[in-house]
Protein backbone atom coordinates (compact mmCIF):
# COMPACT_ATOMS: atom_id res chain seq x y z
CA UNK A 1 0.00 0.00 0.00
CA UNK A 2 1.46 3.38 -1.01
CA UNK A 3 1.58 6.57 1.28
CA UNK A 4 0.23 9.46 -0.97
CA UNK A 5 0.20 12.10 1.72
CA UNK A 6 -1.90 14.87 0.88
CA UNK A 7 -0.91 14.79 -2.97
CA UNK A 8 -3.16 13.48 -6.02
CA UNK A 9 -1.79 10.35 -7.35
CA UNK A 10 -5.17 10.05 -9.81
CA UNK A 11 -2.90 11.15 -13.19
CA UNK A 12 0.29 9.26 -11.74
CA UNK A 13 0.73 6.14 -13.98
CA UNK A 14 0.36 2.98 -12.21
CA UNK A 15 4.15 2.08 -12.15
CA UNK A 16 5.16 5.30 -10.36
CA UNK A 17 2.67 4.76 -7.62
CA UNK A 18 5.14 2.76 -5.14
CA UNK A 19 7.92 4.67 -6.63
CA UNK A 20 6.57 8.42 -5.86
CA UNK A 21 5.73 7.04 -2.46
CA UNK A 22 8.84 6.06 -1.34
CA UNK A 23 10.38 8.67 -2.69
CA UNK A 24 8.25 11.34 -0.49
CA UNK A 25 9.54 9.62 2.59
CA UNK A 26 13.38 10.86 1.70
CA UNK A 27 12.01 14.83 2.16
CA UNK A 28 11.83 16.60 5.33
CA UNK A 29 8.23 15.85 6.78
CA UNK A 30 8.30 19.84 8.30
CA UNK A 31 8.30 20.92 4.37
CA UNK A 32 5.62 18.73 3.38
CA UNK A 33 3.81 19.31 6.10
CA UNK A 34 4.22 23.60 5.27
CA UNK A 35 3.07 22.30 2.23
CA UNK A 36 -0.08 20.66 3.44
CA UNK A 37 -0.84 23.81 5.58
CA UNK A 38 -0.47 26.79 2.91
CA UNK A 39 -2.02 25.91 -0.20
CA UNK A 40 -0.61 29.02 -1.87
CA UNK A 41 2.15 27.31 -3.86
CA UNK A 42 1.49 26.53 -7.23
CA UNK A 43 1.26 23.80 -9.32
CA UNK A 44 -0.91 22.62 -6.37
CA UNK A 45 -1.94 19.27 -4.95
CA UNK A 46 -4.05 18.04 -7.57
CA UNK A 47 -1.53 18.79 -10.66
CA UNK A 48 1.75 18.40 -8.65
CA UNK A 49 2.75 15.23 -9.96
CA UNK A 50 0.52 14.96 -13.56
CA UNK A 51 4.66 14.24 -14.77
CA UNK A 52 4.29 10.90 -13.57
CA UNK A 53 1.16 9.96 -16.00
CA UNK A 54 4.00 8.31 -18.53
CA UNK A 55 4.92 4.98 -17.72
CA UNK A 56 8.17 4.06 -16.46
CA UNK A 57 9.21 1.89 -19.21
CA UNK A 58 8.12 4.36 -21.66
CA UNK A 59 10.82 7.15 -20.84
CA UNK A 60 13.78 7.60 -23.07
CA UNK A 61 14.55 11.18 -21.71
CA UNK A 62 14.19 13.31 -18.36
CA UNK A 63 13.72 17.17 -19.14
CA UNK A 64 14.39 18.81 -15.77
CA UNK A 65 13.19 22.51 -15.76
CA UNK A 66 13.69 25.13 -12.80
CA UNK A 67 10.46 25.18 -11.18
CA UNK A 68 6.47 25.71 -12.45
CA UNK A 69 5.46 28.38 -14.50
CA UNK A 70 4.30 31.84 -11.91
CA UNK A 71 0.96 31.83 -13.03
CA UNK A 72 -1.74 29.27 -12.03
CA UNK A 73 -3.11 28.76 -15.39
CA UNK A 74 0.50 28.42 -16.86
CA UNK A 75 1.10 25.39 -14.48
CA UNK A 76 -0.02 22.43 -14.78
CA UNK A 77 3.20 19.86 -13.21
CA UNK A 78 4.85 19.56 -16.27
CA UNK A 79 8.13 21.38 -16.81
CA UNK A 80 8.26 23.69 -19.37
CA UNK A 81 4.27 23.22 -20.59
CA UNK A 82 2.28 26.51 -20.34
CA UNK A 83 -1.12 25.34 -20.16
CA UNK A 84 -2.72 29.12 -20.93
CA UNK A 85 -1.31 28.57 -24.07
CA UNK A 86 -3.20 27.19 -26.86
CA UNK A 87 -2.56 28.07 -30.41
CA UNK A 88 1.38 27.98 -32.12
CA UNK A 89 0.91 30.37 -34.67
CA UNK A 90 -0.63 33.52 -36.20
CA UNK A 91 -0.80 35.13 -39.56
CA UNK A 92 2.54 37.53 -37.79
CA UNK A 93 4.03 34.20 -36.95
CA UNK A 94 4.10 33.40 -33.11
CA UNK A 95 0.54 33.35 -31.84
CA UNK A 96 0.49 36.49 -28.95
CA UNK A 97 0.75 34.22 -26.02
CA UNK A 98 3.81 32.20 -27.36
CA UNK A 99 5.28 35.33 -28.19
CA UNK A 100 4.99 36.41 -24.57
CA UNK A 101 6.24 33.43 -22.95
CA UNK A 102 9.75 33.86 -23.25
CA UNK A 103 10.58 30.21 -22.15
CA UNK A 104 8.05 28.54 -24.67
CA UNK A 105 8.98 31.22 -27.74
CA UNK A 106 12.45 29.88 -27.45
CA UNK A 107 12.58 26.50 -27.35
CA UNK A 108 9.80 26.83 -30.29
CA UNK A 109 12.26 28.77 -32.14
CA UNK A 110 15.08 26.10 -31.47
CA UNK A 111 12.82 23.95 -32.85
CA UNK A 112 11.96 24.89 -35.89
CA UNK A 113 15.82 25.66 -36.46
CA UNK A 114 16.47 22.04 -35.60
CA UNK A 115 14.04 21.14 -38.02
CA UNK A 116 15.31 23.10 -40.61
CA UNK A 117 12.61 25.58 -41.11
CA UNK A 118 14.46 28.59 -40.05
CA UNK A 119 18.63 29.75 -40.07
CA UNK A 120 20.35 30.63 -37.03
CA UNK A 121 20.16 34.51 -36.39
CA UNK A 122 16.69 34.61 -39.06
CA UNK A 123 13.94 33.43 -36.08
CA UNK A 124 12.06 36.85 -35.87
CA UNK A 125 8.09 37.06 -36.17
CA UNK A 126 8.74 38.06 -40.16
CA UNK A 127 10.74 35.22 -40.74
CA UNK A 128 8.25 32.29 -39.20
CA UNK A 129 5.52 34.30 -40.57
CA UNK A 130 7.00 32.71 -43.87
CA UNK A 131 7.53 29.49 -42.61
CA UNK A 132 5.10 26.87 -44.48
CA UNK A 133 3.01 25.87 -41.40
CA UNK A 134 1.42 22.78 -43.11
CA UNK A 135 4.16 20.03 -41.86
CA UNK A 136 3.82 21.39 -38.31
CA UNK A 137 1.99 20.78 -35.14
CA UNK A 138 -0.35 24.01 -34.86
CA UNK A 139 -1.42 23.99 -30.86
CA UNK A 140 0.46 23.38 -27.72
CA UNK A 141 -0.76 20.59 -26.25
CA UNK A 142 0.38 18.90 -29.33
CA UNK A 143 3.64 19.51 -29.44
CA UNK A 144 3.89 18.26 -25.27
CA UNK A 145 2.17 15.36 -26.16
CA UNK A 146 4.35 14.30 -29.21
CA UNK A 147 7.21 15.16 -26.19
CA UNK A 148 5.67 12.49 -23.94
CA UNK A 149 5.07 10.39 -27.11
CA UNK A 150 8.43 9.95 -27.15
CA UNK A 151 9.37 9.34 -23.60
CA UNK A 152 9.84 12.84 -21.81
CA UNK A 153 9.24 12.65 -18.33
CA UNK A 154 9.12 16.26 -17.82
CA UNK A 155 9.87 16.83 -13.84
CA UNK A 156 11.37 20.55 -12.32
CA UNK A 157 14.12 20.47 -10.00
CA UNK A 158 11.30 22.28 -7.69
CA UNK A 159 7.88 20.62 -8.42
CA UNK A 160 6.06 24.19 -6.19
CA UNK A 161 6.80 27.37 -6.55
CA UNK A 162 5.79 29.49 -3.72
CA UNK A 163 6.55 33.13 -2.47
CA UNK A 164 10.36 31.63 -0.99
CA UNK A 165 13.06 31.53 -3.55
CA UNK A 166 13.04 28.52 -5.74
CA UNK A 167 16.60 28.01 -4.81
CA UNK A 168 15.29 27.11 -1.46
CA UNK A 169 12.40 24.59 -3.08
CA UNK A 170 14.84 23.34 -5.42
CA UNK A 171 16.97 22.09 -2.01
CA UNK A 172 14.32 20.92 -0.07
CA UNK A 173 12.50 18.55 -3.43
CA UNK A 174 16.36 17.18 -3.94
CA UNK A 175 16.32 13.67 -1.91
CA UNK A 176 13.14 13.25 -4.13
CA UNK A 177 14.40 14.02 -7.58
CA UNK A 178 17.60 11.74 -6.30
CA UNK A 179 15.39 9.27 -5.36
CA UNK A 180 13.56 9.39 -8.49
CA UNK A 181 16.70 9.64 -10.75
CA UNK A 182 18.09 6.47 -9.43
CA UNK A 183 15.08 4.53 -9.26
CA UNK A 184 14.68 5.20 -13.10
CA UNK A 185 18.62 4.69 -13.71
CA UNK A 186 17.72 1.38 -12.68
CA UNK A 187 15.24 0.82 -14.67
CA UNK A 188 15.52 3.28 -17.79
CA UNK A 189 19.66 2.93 -18.28
CA UNK A 190 19.41 4.18 -21.53
CA UNK A 191 17.62 7.20 -20.85
CA UNK A 192 18.99 10.32 -21.39
CA UNK A 193 18.98 13.56 -18.63
CA UNK A 194 18.59 16.96 -19.98
CA UNK A 195 19.36 19.82 -17.34
CA UNK A 196 18.18 23.83 -18.49
CA UNK A 197 19.42 26.12 -16.40
CA UNK A 198 21.49 26.92 -12.91
CA UNK A 199 19.43 25.16 -10.61
CA UNK A 200 18.51 21.66 -13.11
CA UNK A 201 22.10 21.76 -13.44
CA UNK A 202 23.16 21.48 -9.62
CA UNK A 203 21.07 18.16 -9.80
CA UNK A 204 24.38 16.69 -11.14
CA UNK A 205 26.03 16.13 -7.70
CA UNK A 206 23.19 13.73 -6.69
CA UNK A 207 23.81 11.60 -9.85
CA UNK A 208 25.73 8.51 -9.40
CA UNK A 209 25.42 7.11 -12.67
CA UNK A 210 28.97 8.21 -14.34
CA UNK A 211 28.28 6.66 -17.72
CA UNK A 212 24.60 8.09 -17.85
CA UNK A 213 24.06 10.27 -21.24
CA UNK A 214 23.72 14.05 -20.12
CA UNK A 215 23.15 17.51 -21.72
CA UNK A 216 23.68 20.20 -19.91
CA UNK A 217 22.07 24.28 -21.13
CA UNK A 218 21.47 27.19 -20.45
CA UNK A 219 18.01 27.25 -19.61
CA UNK A 220 15.48 28.93 -22.71
CA UNK A 221 14.67 31.98 -21.37
CA UNK A 222 18.67 32.90 -22.72
CA UNK A 223 18.16 33.91 -26.22
CA UNK A 224 21.62 32.02 -26.78
CA UNK A 225 19.12 28.68 -26.45
CA UNK A 226 17.87 29.12 -30.01
CA UNK A 227 21.26 28.80 -31.36
CA UNK A 228 22.95 26.91 -29.02
CA UNK A 229 24.39 24.04 -31.27
CA UNK A 230 24.42 20.89 -28.74
CA UNK A 231 20.98 21.47 -28.16
CA UNK A 232 20.07 22.00 -31.87
CA UNK A 233 22.12 18.75 -32.54
CA UNK A 234 20.15 16.46 -29.98
CA UNK A 235 16.86 17.82 -31.08
CA UNK A 236 17.06 16.91 -34.62
CA UNK A 237 16.49 14.02 -35.18
CA UNK A 238 13.19 13.89 -32.69
CA UNK A 239 11.27 16.48 -35.31
CA UNK A 240 9.09 16.91 -32.45
CA UNK A 241 6.88 20.21 -34.12
CA UNK A 242 6.43 17.81 -37.15
CA UNK A 243 3.37 16.38 -37.43
CA UNK A 244 3.64 12.27 -36.19
CA UNK A 245 2.48 10.82 -39.58
CA UNK A 246 4.74 13.10 -41.48
CA UNK A 247 8.30 12.80 -39.59
CA UNK A 248 10.54 9.38 -38.97
CA UNK A 249 9.58 7.04 -35.88
CA UNK A 250 11.00 8.58 -32.75
CA UNK A 251 14.22 6.68 -31.53
CA UNK A 252 13.84 3.19 -29.69
CA UNK A 253 16.07 4.69 -27.06
CA UNK A 254 17.91 8.05 -25.28
CA UNK A 255 21.06 7.28 -26.60
CA UNK A 256 20.46 8.23 -30.25
CA UNK A 257 19.43 11.90 -29.87
CA UNK A 258 22.99 12.67 -28.04
CA UNK A 259 24.57 11.11 -30.69
CA UNK A 260 28.18 9.54 -31.82
CA UNK A 261 30.98 10.56 -29.44
CA UNK A 262 29.60 13.09 -27.13
CA UNK A 263 27.19 10.79 -26.04
CA UNK A 264 28.10 10.74 -22.14
CA UNK A 265 28.30 15.04 -21.58
CA UNK A 266 27.49 17.67 -24.32
CA UNK A 267 27.98 20.70 -22.16
CA UNK A 268 30.39 20.89 -19.06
Amino acid sequence: MTKSYFFNFNSVDPSWQLPLSQALQTMGPQYLQQLQEHTDWLPGAETIFNAFSIPVNQINYILLGESPYPREKSANGYAFWDAAVTDLWSPQGMSKPVNRATSLRNMIKMLLVAEGCLLPGHTTQSDIAQVDKGPLLKTNSALFRHLLDHGFLLLNASLVLQSTSVRKDAIAWQPFIKYILDYLFQQRPEASLILFGNIAKSIDQLIQQPTMKRLYAEHPYNHSFITNPHVIAFFRPLHLLTLPSLCPSPPVTGGEGLGGEVSQDLLR
